[in-house]
Order: C-alpha cells, then sequence, then structure tokens
C-alpha cells in the first residue's frame, strides 16, 4: 500500500509524490552537480524534457568506481555503483527543475552501460540498482523505459555509466 504521508496533490492521473521527503526519508544526501570534465553540459532541457550527460559512480573522496563487472566488480557492488549513479542523476535533474524534484513528473528512459569482464551477461541487475531508487524516490512515477547494455570499455575504466531523460511538470 502507498504511503499516503508522502503525497504533495492529488492529481488527475492519481496521487503526485513528495518525492523530496522520500530522499530524506531515504537518508540520501545529494552531492552538487559536478563541472563537465570536457565539452558538454550535465543536463539539457527541451520542453518539460531534461536529458542527463552520462555519469559514473562518484567516490565521495574523488574518482570513480573502476573495473569490469564480474572480473574486478561483483554484480552486487555494481548494483551499488548504479544506485550511486543514480543520486547523481537525481542532483542534475533537481537541478534542472528549479532546486526540487517535487518539479519532476516522471522518469522516462535509462540507459545504462556496464564494463563487461569476459562472459558477464546481467547486465539488467547491474542497472537495477538505478531504477529500483528511482521508484523509491518516486513511486508510480519511477518505472522508467530502459537498456542495458555490456561495453568493452567505458571511460576512465569506470564500472557503470548511466544516462537518463527526465519529464518535469
Amino acid at each position: 500500500m502507498q504511503d499516503l504521508t508522502k503525497l504533495t496533490e492529488i492529481t488527475e492521473s492519481g496521487y503526485r509524490i513528495d518525492a523530496e521527503a522520500r530522499l530524506k526519508d531515504l537518508g540520501i544526501v545529494l552531492l552538487p552537480v559536478p563541472a563537465p570534465v570536457s565539452n558538454y553540459r550535465p543536463y539539457i532541457t527541451s520542453g518539460k524534457l531534461v536529458f542527463l550527460s552520462g555519469q559514473g559512480p562518484r567516490k565521495p573522496e574523488g574518482g570513480v568506481y573502476t573495473g569490469k563487472v564480474g572480473q574486478d566488480v561483483s554484480p552486487e557492488e555494481a548494483y551499488e555503483h548504479a544506485r550511486l549513479i543514480c543520486t547523481g542523476l537525481l542532483a542534475a535533474v533537481r537541478q534542472a527543475a528549479g532546486g526540487s524534484l517535487n518539479n519532476v513528473k516522471q522518469a522516462v528512459k535509462l540507459l545504462g552501460m556496464v564494463n563487461v569482464g569476459p562472459g558477464f551477461y546481467d547486465t539488467a541487475r547491474v542497472i537495477n540498482g538505478c531504477s529500483d531508487l528511482l521508484v523509491e524516490v518516486f513511486g508510480e512515477n519511477g518505472p522508467h523505459a530502459r537498456s542495458a547494455i555490456g561495453m568493452a570499455s567505458l571511460p576512465q575504466n569506470m564500472s557503470v555509466e548511466i544516462e537518463a531523460i527526465f519529464e518535469l511538470y
């Protein structure tokens, strides 16, 4: 049953979730959006859609978690890396949405890329780390379209990279 204490209002399509309260209840503090390291932007808004650049699993002390999943990194660790990336994506969409996740209508699409070792084929399980957190934060507006693909390499040898599209109110 849905927790009705985390609602901001009732809309035509149902309940509008208080995503900021859910984030707080989960004990998640979003870090500032990092400055781009090359010639791109962290996000672009077009109409009501926000397109987020790909992010890797940032370490608190700087840098990213690296390695090939199934070889250097366990699937469970990679799941946590994807969940960590989701917090970075949430920070970027929050910034794009005027400083509040309550201005986000829904998650639309994820592209999850996993740096895979030989014989690792369970990329969907890894990207579930991000997908699961989106559902925890946005409730019924968290499920999204998604691709989860294995890659021979990723920038800086990061274990996982995810980009996303969100819709704003």
